[in-house]
């Protein structure tokens, strides 16, 4: 059939309802021209119509509304619309997006228009939980039976953002949420052009006031309006447009791009010594960004200058040198650029299975970030080579710091983006272990309390896996060895490939009842004694265990 402008006048014997339900068949949209009589009112099904092909936007979004509309998750909605036929619907901001780009999504997010806010709350507790946690920017997050509370559906009245100060912080917007407000008036006031898109479910149309959808075509990010007037409205904006650059693979168009440099810095601005943009909400973009791609997210917060503000004490690292000995790839910089796509190798995947965290992410990015402070060369410091010791305890305090001044562990643990400055320090505060000494020749002790008993054994072995793969050697050769003898003695070690050990024979209170002695230093030395025997499989029982005890005791002052 050619649908290309086919006017057609219905019988009257077609009812409305069959004409759309033929459209939906087809995949069409049924337009009204006009009236055949305009000096009389006729009814609706004298009037003309025709068919218009749908695009590409509208087919998909089209599709997606007739498959959204069979689930439990939306089942409030044609009850809404038969308590309020006046009402209007609309699929708006990242899904719309996401669903015309053929991503994944599962973020609901509704404007509602022509329902009060208090009518909306109350219809929506008839089929599901209401939490106003994100009421104070209009944001009603509703739960239906049939989802997590972590995928709850948000949805807002329509709203308006009228600046205030011009700080650039958003708690100094003035927002104006109502029902009477039009969804162009919602759209108009959002960041990116691309997130400025909305679907009537009610009229089964696009709306797209900012051409939003021919920046997703070319891949571009450009704010609605003017870019600076956006970005002043809310800084946090220019860590979001960074997020979306990498998340999507998009890139920026001119004018967002120069203004989004321009005012990077203001992202440490305080007003009365208070931030503007929260470390809260810092921590979250960053870790967010990071986690998707690391490299791509170091290379966009490096060129945009966000960088340079926010970890100023990286940028040492691209001008530090490194013993071409050991490190042909150059500055501490590049090795850490291919520590961090290690990450996501296939090499690094050969030892490790598990997708890394951000904890993980900021470790690696940060793993020799001492290294210019305590570089050391032959020309000044009359040394044998180029030389960083003791960089890893002392990068691991100033991750550690890094982590506490931009919060990093705001964000909730189970979130996946949650970084324990402790842990930072710790990880990274350990990292040349393995240069220390060699699997082979460490006390068993040592290797449980490192890489098996420890909270953290499998993410120091990560780390040390990254490390390894972003190192590249004048000779060639992987300096994987040091790894491979370490699962070589985990292997002989553990009871299975989990690196389960066996439980110790003996515990303090039981060896201080044994030999009928007091805590102290003692103890703790009779008991490592004698784990280290019971791991080299010298001793096997609690008999053995006691006899090696006793003749110990005997022999130690302490």
């Amino acid at each position: 059939m050619n649908y290309s402008f086919l006017c057609l006048l219905l019988a009257t014997r077609c009812t409305n309802v069959q004409r759309v339900a033929i459209c939906n068949l087809g995949g069409v949209r049924l337009c009204r021209v006009g009236y055949r009589c305009a000096d009389s009112a006729v009814g609706l099904n004298e009037a003309l119509w025709y068919y218009a092909p749908m695009d590409k936007a509208e087919k998909i979004l089209h599709d997606w509304q007739h498959q959204a509309l069979k689930t439990k998750a939306l089942a409030f909605y044609q009850p809404l619309i038969n308590r309020y036929p006046k009402a209007g619907v609309y699929l708006v901001g990242g899904m719309v997006r996401d669903l015309l780009l053929g991503r994944e999504t599962k973020d609901f997010d509704f404007v509602i228009t022509k329902v009060g806010e208090k009518a909306l709350i109350t219809f929506l507790k008839k089929y599901g939980r209401v939490n106003l946690v994100g009421k104070m920017f209009g944001v009603i997050k509703f739960t239906p039976p049939s989802i997590r509370e972590d995928e709850a559906i948000d949805i807002a009245l329509p709203r308006l953002d009228k600046p205030g100060k011009g700080t650039g912080a958003y708690r100094d917007v003035t927002i104006v949420r109502r029902a009477t407000l039009s969804i162009l008036d919602d759209l108009v006031r959002r960041d990116y052009t691309v997130n400025a898109i909305a679907w009537s479910l009610t009229e089964k149309k696009l709306i797209d006031p900012a051409n939003g959808i021919s920046d997703l075509k070319k891949k571009l990010l450009r704010t609605v309006g003017e870019s600076a007037q956006r970005f002043q409205e809310d800084y946090s904006r220019l860590l979001r447009g960074l997020r979306f650059s990498v998340v999507l693979g998009f890139g920026f168009a001119p004018q967002t791009w120069t203004s989004l440099k321009s005012l990077t810095k203001k992202l440490n601005a305080k007003v009365d010594d208070e931030f503007v943009v929260p470390r809260e909400v810092i921590a979250r973009e960053l870790l967010k960004t990071f986690l998707v791609d690391p490299v791509a997210a170091l290379t966009m917060y490096d060129k945009s200058g966000a960088l340079s503000v926010l970890i100023p004490e990286i940028e040492a690292t691209k001008r530090c040198p490194q013993p071409r000995r050991f490190h042909t790839e150059g500055s501490v910089w590049k090795h850490t650029i291919l520590a961090l796509s290690a990450l996501r190798s296939r090499a690094y995947r050969r030892w490790i299975t598990e997708e890394p965290d951000a904890e993980l992410v900021v470790t690696v990015l940060l793993h020799d970030l001492a290294k210019p402070t305590m570089l050391r060369t032959p020309s000044t410091n009359k040394v044998d080579r180029v030389r960083f010791d003791g960089h890893d305890v002392v990068g691991g305090k100033m991750a550690r710091a890094i982590a506490e001044r931009l919060k990093l562990a705001s964000p909730a643990v189970a979130s996946g983006l949650h970084v324990d400055p402790a842990n930072l320090e710790w990880l990274i505060g350990h990292h040349l272990i393995l240069l220390h000494a060699r699997p082979s020749e460490m006390k068993l002790t040592t290797i449980e309390r490192y890489f098996v008993s420890h909270p953290l054994a499998h993410k120091l072995k990560a780390l040390l896996l990254a490390d390894t793969l972003g190192i590249i050697p004048a000779d060639g050769r992987s300096y994987t060895k040091h790894l491979v003898e370490l699962e070589a003695v985990l292997k002989k070690l553990c009871s299975t490939r989990s690196h389960k050990l066996p439980s110790p024979l003996l515990g303090g209170e039981e060896i201080m009842a044994y030999l009928k002695i007091g805590s102290g230093p003692k103890v703790g030395f009779l008991k490592r004694k004698l784990r280290e025997e019971q791991l080299l499989g010298s001793v096997k029982t609690k008999a053995a265990a006691k006899r090696f005890l006793k003749n110990l005791h005997g022999k130690t002052n302490l």
